[in-house]
């Protein structure tokens, strides 16, 4: 069967941990976060200043009734009449509440605001006669004017400091939002195999919080992950190494021993073990980032086409439009071969190549590869081979990855199905397509063979 391919993984409806909703931005967030609580306190704030003018204006027009309601009374006790204008003797009209307060003995004062007209300020006094003295009067034009403007520059004062929070939340989240956007962009970097990138050192700033905590906390679990990648990587290396010399040294004994079907299943396994070997070499290599690129001009259609012919004569190469492209040849030959050799072993044939400008596609007329492995990516020592029947090791798709790294180009994979069928319709081949890059690539080394995200 197939060894498994790399693609990269994409949320499936009903998959655990997808996650849907609306995406906002930090500084959005804080920039309406604090436009709310700005609103909040210019509201109360408006409020209790509203009601304290109110307050003072009316304790304002109570002292001038009672003063004057105070000279009346000592008019009318000189007197016998009321002599102050609007002052009247046992107004019918005198609230009730305000007439027991007097009835009591003392001056008194009451406000009534009927709603639709302004506040009326009742003062009230008795005389010795016991007679009840009243004022009535209604609050200025000038005082009602004063509150109107109060309250309009609460309004406006308000809704400057709405605005003005929200432009302070969009310029604190927008710095935190690039300091996050960057330590994001450095995590993907170091993710994909760059090895001198720090997130620290990428987010910047003079000012220390919470974000340099997490970018030290990122930089050191990736110190620590590539530790444990270039340990690993070490001894699946030495391993490989320290097989090669008595693995080479058991095909040519395997090779003195006489003709026969035995000796033919000695070597058989034996060149495989020396396949496998070298594999892993290579694969270590890769992991190690310590490959290079030896670029050349070669034209893509001719070089394909020939390098296809000496490995397979019965495949058919089509140059749909040749192009020059600069690029690693042994290594491009290196990529195509496995591509081959994957089709070979679990397509069925006819395999065609295709080269269109500098994208090649190698597809066989096979079952396709299995859905969980195009979900999953190349895997080394995996196969597609449910059973664990089927030949070879996993590495074949796995290398031809790397190699693609190191030019600079793109290895793609999927399965052809009659358009517009559904997933469970059998395949009706797989292709594996070749993305080289339109420009010399600048870095031409190798990168750890990391899942892609």
């Amino acid at each position: 069967m197939r060894a498994i391919t790399r693609r990269p993984l994409l949320a499936r409806p009903g998959r655990p941990g997808r996650r849907t909703g609306i995406r906002t931005g930090l500084r959005w967030k804080l920039s309406a976060a604090i436009a709310l609580v700005g609103a909040l306190v210019a509201l109360a704030l408006s409020l209790v200043v509203h009601n304290a003018a109110r307050m003072s204006m009316l304790d304002n027009a109570r002292d001038l009734a009672v003063e004057r309601v105070r000279i009346a009374q000592r008019s009318y006790e000189l007197s016998g009449r009321p002599n102050f204008p609007g002052v009247r003797v046992d107004d019918p009209e005198l609230p009730p509440e305000l007439q027991r307060m007097v009835e009591q003995g003392r001056q008194a004062t009451y406000v009534s605001d009927p709603g639709d007209r302004p506040a009326l300020i009742w003062a009230a006094v008795p005389v010795a006669d016991g007679h009840v003295l009243s004022l009535r009067t209604h609050v200025t034009d000038r005082s009602a004017n004063m509150l109107d403007d109060l309250d309009q520059a609460l309004v406006i004062g308000s809704i400057a400091v709405v605005l003005g929070g929200s432009a302070l939340g969009v310029l604190i989240g927008g710095g935190l939002s690039r300091r996050l956007r960057k330590a994001a962009t450095a995590a993907n970097q170091v993710a994909q195999g760059a090895r001198d990138v720090r997130v620290q050192d990428a987010i910047g700033g003079v000012v220390r919080d919470e974000t340099d905590d997490l970018a030290r906390a990122v930089d050191a679990m990736a110190d620590a992950l590539q530790q444990r990648l270039e340990a690993e990587r070490r001894v699946t290396a030495d391993i490989a190494h320290e097989l090669r010399t008595p693995v080479t040294g058991l095909l040519t004994a395997a090779e003195l021993l006489p003709p026969g079907r035995p000796t033919e299943l000695v070597l058989d396994r034996a060149r495989a073990m020396r396949t496998l070997v070298e594999d892993v070499l290579e694969v270590a290599r890769l992991d190690g980032a310590s490959e290079r690129a030896e670029l050349q001009d070669v034209l893509l259609g001719e070089f394909v086409a020939r390098r296809v012919a000496a490995k397979d004569p019965d495949v058919e190469v089509r140059v749909v439009h040749e192009s020059r492209v600069t690029t690693d040849p042994r290594r491009l030959e290196r990529v195509l071969f496995n591509l081959l050799a994957n089709a070979a072993r679990h397509g069925r044939p006819p395999i065609e190549v295709t080269v269109e400008g500098r994208v090649v596609r190698v597809r066989d007329h096979g079952p396709g590869f299995p859905e969980e492995l195009l979900a999953e990516g190349p895997s080394r020592f995996r196969t597609g081979s449910r059973d664990r029947a089927g030949h070879g090791h996993g590495l074949g798709l796995t290398i031809a990855t790397g190699q693609a790294r190191v030019l600079g180009a793109r290895l793609t994979f999927r399965n052809v199905r009659p358009a517009g069928a559904p997933d469970h319709v059998p395949a009706e081949g797989a292709v594996a397509v070749l993305w080289l890059p339109e420009r010399a690539p600048a870095d031409t080394g190798s990168r750890p063979l990391l899942r892609e995200r």
